[in-house]
């Protein structure tokens, strides 16, 4: 059975004008997402700013969203790192917070080979026993490309390997990795712009940045789709392609945080070595949003 079905969020870490976190309005937050029917929180990932978070910070963050959630929606965890023994431990604390799922990104910087990358994931998968989604995004992780023939297998050798979020852009890819698993594999798209295109190949659904803002509509491009009527659902995506794109116009979690900041929802500052939006491009933003309704 699959962790969650539909549109999970990626959810930011709201942070204090000192940067600390802040677990009031991150309390809001979840709650403007389940009030808006999120089918999942995904905590700690790209999107939360994990790489910047103290180990200490990012349990703190997972058991406080965890709690908040109170088993309502399935809470993922990101739990990756390029350090094999780094990421077993953050999972082992993501379990006992009690999280539902982890997402693993691919090892970064030390550019693993495709051997390299299964034993990093069998490795975690024997130490927890909790479902794993496997993460592959390339362009953050130095080109490292986790391969659909090394995805199946894992989903395949270790039980509690349930899927994978693609973020590749590459949809050929998608194609024969979908072709291969033969339903072993729940797959997840890792791009707004690209749901209901893998929705039409079988994905479960998305991990998503656009829900921060609009929650209810990117669940309603899933379920739309889930429910047949899949005009409908390519009508949702079409309409949001223009403020999806201008949350990706530099990179994430910069113009979301933005975002949130003009429809009041207080994600607050974002750690360095990210800084605050151009003029030009939070501009865009303000009139993409504006032109989708939520301002």
């Amino acid at each position: 059975m699959s962790i969650f079905k539909g549109a999970g969020v990626a959810i930011v870490t709201p942070m204090k004008p000192d940067g600390e976190v802040n677990y009031e309005v991150f309390a809001k937050l979840i709650e403007f997402q389940i009030s808006n029917n999120t089918d999942a929180i995904i905590v700690c990932g790209t999107t939360g700013e994990a790489s910047t978070l103290t180990h200490e910070e990012h349990i703190e963050c997972i058991r406080f969203c965890v709690q908040q959630v109170a088993k309502r929606v399935p809470v993922i965890a990101g739990t990756g790192s390029n350090c094999t023994q780094t990421a077993i431990y953050l999972s082992k604390e993501a379990q006992k917070a009690g999280a539902d799922g982890l997402l693993l990104v691919t090892p970064y910087y030390n550019k693993a080979t495709q051997k390299g990358l299964k034993e990093h994931y069998k490795l975690i998968a024997q130490a927890v026993d909790i479902p794993i989604i496997l993460y592959n995004i390339p362009g953050r992780t130095g080109g490292v490309n986790l391969l659909p023939e090394t995805i199946v297998s894992l989903c395949e050798e270790e039980p509690n390997i349930v899927g994978v979020k693609d973020a590749t852009d590459n949809f050929i890819q998608y194609a024969k990795l979908m072709a291969l698993a033969k339903g072993k594999v729940d797959v997840y798209s890792g791009n707004d712009n690209q749901i209901v295109p893998f929705l039409s190949l079988g994905a479960k659904g998305v991990i998503s940045v656009l829900s921060n803002i609009a929650p209810q509509q990117t669940h309603d491009i899933c379920a739309k789709y889930f429910a047949g009527e899949v005009e409908e659902s390519a009508r949702l995506q079409l309409e949001a392609i223009e403020l999806i794109t201008a949350l990706f116009s530099e990179v994430n979690p910069i113009p979301v945080k933005k975002a949130m900041n003009l429809m009041g929802l207080e994600a607050g500052t974002l750690r360095r070595p990210l800084t605050e939006m151009e003029e030009a491009t939070a501009a865009k933003l303000e009139q993409a949003m504006k032109n989708y309704g939520i301002l």
